[in-house]
């Protein structure tokens, strides 16, 4: 009886605040089919704009995919891309979505799209969030110059999730889970925190927040960024003397060279790996569809004794680049036919990029270990995965912030396997903490290895070792 009344007054609390808060969703749409790809679409697919910030002026856009295997029972994740200001298209149509960009060259006509046979959405329902603010197609009705940084984002975030789901109350008892990868692990950590805050604080509606995970994530930038050189060794990138000079005059401080031997080992080093594709250093080095605005000004630069090149665009990836998929995003999602069928309201977004690397941001947290400590050791399960064959942030530094927190180890290091091959190795701490690697992965490791990430998310959120 207690429990019947209980559930009755939860279903009217839901009905009052969805009556108070209905402008709060203030677009949302099924998408039934999508332009470039054949027929209707075979899973249910939602998008709309959530309001967020000082007077809701923050517009967050999601892409919302419902799990198709049992949505009512399934868990829930919020996936984050990183960037910041990479969108979360670039998560549901090259990592772990249903979608993806064939390899095709491009004709001129509208990029296609084809199902992904490893969609993590097979076993949960996931919320792609175009966030920060200005990422994908999100925008704020505020100003242009609205300042956005990595606690802001996360508040808004929490407030996105808070009101998504006061909207979609048949997914409050739903286990609850946050994941994202590499910028993600500066934003993910303090926005799960909020989460478990306001469950703690009996904030309505009550989360059923059940863990988080996290792909080859910036977490700390003495730990990500120092374990470069180590890494860039142990690959056979740069040589015995070289490495062991830059450990003498470093003393282990490759970010700020304190002495002129110490620079000129980190520009011999920097030599050796400036033709390497960072995110994967088994792929040939291309130009990126989006680049940082500091990669243009060098790209101006080297043609100033040309002035006529000057105009020249930015150089694109040729086909047979995996960045040559992303160029075709670029071209899709700016089609009016597609942000029609997204639902994208006219005026507000000019150029749709996977990577908008020119939004007005603030990385105001350095390190979010603290709050890796805090969640663990309150009992919210984590995985910590990473690709190994990513430069951008190796697995090394991943692994000494983990053993920073001096956990115990549960489960030693040991392989764990995908129909019977290695598909990575694995080692779980102390409070539900898991680290694992991805043989032969990226920077976005479910991209390059995408039937292990599906396993390896699949077991995770089973509660089964990997």
């Amino acid at each position: 009886m207690t429990r019947v009344r209980s559930h009755a007054i939860l279903v009217c609390l839901i009905i009052v605040l969805s009556s108070h808060y209905s402008w709060l969703v203030v677009s949302q749409s099924t998408v039934r089919s999508l332009p470039g790809f054949p027929g209707p679409l075979p899973f249910h697919l939602e998008t709309g704009y959530v309001g967020v910030g000082e007077l809701d002026g923050d517009q967050l856009f999601y892409y919302f995919v419902e799990s198709e295997k049992n949505p009512k029972e399934d868990p829930l994740v919020v996936w984050l891309t990183g960037g910041p200001g990479c969108s979360a298209w670039s998560g549901l149509a090259f990592e772990i979505g249903p979608l993806s960009f064939p390899g095709v060259r491009y004709n001129g006509s509208l990029p296609t799209l084809k199902l992904r046979q490893h969609s993590w959405t097979k076993v949960s329902s996931i919320i792609f969030v175009d966030s920060p603010v200005w990422t994908g197609f999100s925008y704020s009705s505020v100003s242009k110059d609205n300042v956005i940084g990595d606690v802001k984002a996360s508040k808004e975030l929490y407030q996105f999730l808070r009101k998504w789901l006061i909207g979609h109350p048949q997914f409050l008892s739903n286990p609850l889970y946050i994941g994202g990868d590499s910028y993600s692990g500066i934003i993910l950590p303090i926005f799960v925190q909020e989460i478990a805050n306001g469950i703690e604080a009996g904030r309505e509606p009550t989360l059923n927040l059940k863990g988080y995970f996290l792909g080859n994530p910036m977490t700390d930038v003495r730990y990500d960024n120092n374990s470069r050189v180590q890494y860039a060794h142990g690959m056979g990138l740069i040589s015995d003397e070289l490495y062991e000079s830059a450990k003498k005059s470093c003393e282990g401080d490759y970010i700020n060279p304190r002495n002129p031997k110490c620079a000129k080992d980190l520009e011999a080093v920097d030599e050796c790996t400036s033709r390497i594709s960072k995110g994967y250093i088994l792929d040939p080095k291309c130009p990126i569809a989006s680049p940082r605005p500091s990669d243009m000004v060098r790209h101006r630069r080297s043609l100033e004794d040309k002035s006529e090149e000057l105009l020249l665009p930015y150089p694109q990836p040729q086909f047979g680049c995996k960045e040559y998929a992303y160029l075709l995003s670029d071209y899709w999602a700016n089609d009016d036919s597609v942000r029609k069928a997204l639902g994208i309201r006219q005026g507000t977004t000019r150029e749709w990029k996977r990577c908008n690397y020119d939004i007005p941001y603030e990385n105001n947290v350095r390190s979010t270990i603290k709050y890796h400590l805090d969640l663990t050791t309150r009992g919210y399960p984590a995985l910590i995965y990473s690709g190994d064959h990513d430069l951008v942030v190796p697995f090394l530094g991943t692994q000494a912030w983990i053993r920073s927190l001096n956990f115990s180890i549960v489960d030693e290091w040991r392989p764990w396997f995908v129909n019977g091959q290695v598909a990575g190795y694995t080692r779980t701490y102390l409070n539900n903490l898991t680290f694992a690697t991805l043989k032969g992965a990226g920077h976005t490791a479910p991209e390059y290895r995408p039937k292990e990430g599906f396993a390896m998310f699949q077991r995770w959120i089973s509660r089964n070792p990997l």
